[in-house]
């Protein structure tokens, strides 16, 4: 695991339900049950302070880290997309976004590709990116977050006269390979279920374990936010595998819920002065409330 995404696995997970913000010892304490060294923990805490991801401050000796705005916004639209369910219908509209940024802005270019991908665009060709969900809001944050106003538009389509939907599906993404991913996931998370399950049944799954096996699978599921775009059902084929392993994630994650929020409270320490109500059922059962 990459310190920094480990670290968003971590605050969307368990720490933005105890208030948002940590002490850098429980974070490093975290974070070494998986191998992660000390000083790899603090150089990705400073990059994501210089990204303005985190913010810091000092109570005594002791650094205190939370969520910009920005990085707030990275973590709920990832644990929305996470954790939702797939019962939406297509609303028959594209939402087409396209730029054109200069030479003395071409840093941000990989930035907003990346944007983009995470939001669930696809690239249907040079610089035009196209999505059937309804993501104008998250698209206007990044382009007023990045002050691309002058480079860049959004339309919204109810229809392509040159291709049909699923021409444009094509265009964009690969339904197969996203498919074989899902399966790779369902093969792997098939037999650990039946594992864990015996465990959990015959008393041997420490909290620990738990805690290392849910931030783990979320650590693991999250990665098809950069792969599926989270078509609307009536877009995607019948027997799509995405919905089976989804339905395997979340037996997974409530298997191991309990256990892993125990584990967390016992290594988490938020600052002296922060008055907080914890979410403890919403960190234990994330998908109440979705759709």
């Amino acid at each position: 695991m990459k310190p920094r995404s480990l670290m968003f696995t971590l605050y969307g997970e368990y720490i933005q339900n105890y208030g948002g913000e940590i002490w850098i010892g429980s974070l490093i304490r975290m974070m070494s049950h998986f191998g992660i060294s000390e000083s790899s923990i603090r150089g990705a805490v400073l990059r994501m302070v210089q990204q303005d991801l985190l913010t810091a401050r000092k109570i005594g000796n002791r650094s205190y880290y939370q969520l910009t705005s920005q990085g707030k916004r990275r973590i709920k639209d990832g644990v929305t997309r996470v954790y939702s369910l797939f019962n939406k219908k297509w609303d028959g509209y594209w939402r087409i976004f396209t730029y054109s940024i200069p030479e003395t802005k071409r840093e941000l270019r990989n930035q907003i590709r990346k944007e983009l991908a995470w939001t669930g665009f696809g690239l249907i060709s040079h610089s035009t990116w196209a999505s059937p969900n309804p993501v104008e809001k998250q698209v206007m944050e990044m382009v007023k977050n990045y002050q691309l106003e002058d480079y860049t538009i959004l339309f919204r389509a109810n229809s392509i006269v040159s291709h049909d939907d699923m021409a444009i599906i094509h265009k964009g993404w690969d339904l197969q390979e996203i498919s074989r991913k899902y399966d790779e996931f369902i093969r792997r998370y098939e037999e650990k279920f039946e594992e864990l399950k015996e465990r959990a049944w015959n008393q041997s799954l420490t909290d620990e374990e738990a805690f290392v096996e849910r931030t783990i699978l979320v650590h693991e599921y999250r990665k098809f936010l950069f792969l599926d775009p989270g078509f609307p059902v009536d877009l995607l084929p019948e027997n799509w595998s995405g919905f089976k392993a989804r339905k395997l994630f979340f037996h997974v994650h409530q298997l191991l819920s309990v256990s892993a929020i125990r584990c967390f409270e016992t290594i988490f320490e938020p600052a002296p002065d922060c008055q907080y109500v914890p979410e403890r059922d919403k960190a234990i059962n994330p998908f109440i409330g979705m759709v």
